[in-house]
């Protein structure tokens, strides 16, 4: 899965829609109120890893690292 669709598919696990998620990223962390920002990022997959922990807190999730092998 690329990036693009797999954090897509996180944002509609979480119930929110793109502008949602952009408006809360914009009012937290000072983020581009425009989705289209968001979508061009996720589009190159250049988001940043900074970008990837403040999407996934608005999201109220943890990223998880797991050794390979420790897997549950």
């Amino acid at each position: 899965m690329s990036v693009r669709n797999e954090i897509k598919a996180q944002i509609v696990r979480a119930g929110f829609t793109m502008q949602e998620v952009v408006d809360l990223l914009h009012d937290e962390y000072g983020w581009s109120d425009s989705v289209s920002n968001l979508s061009a990022k996720l589009q190159r997959e250049s988001i940043r890893y900074k970008e990837v922990v403040e999407l996934t807190d608005v999201l109220d999730c943890d990223i998880v690292w797991v050794k390979r092998g420790e897997r549950r």
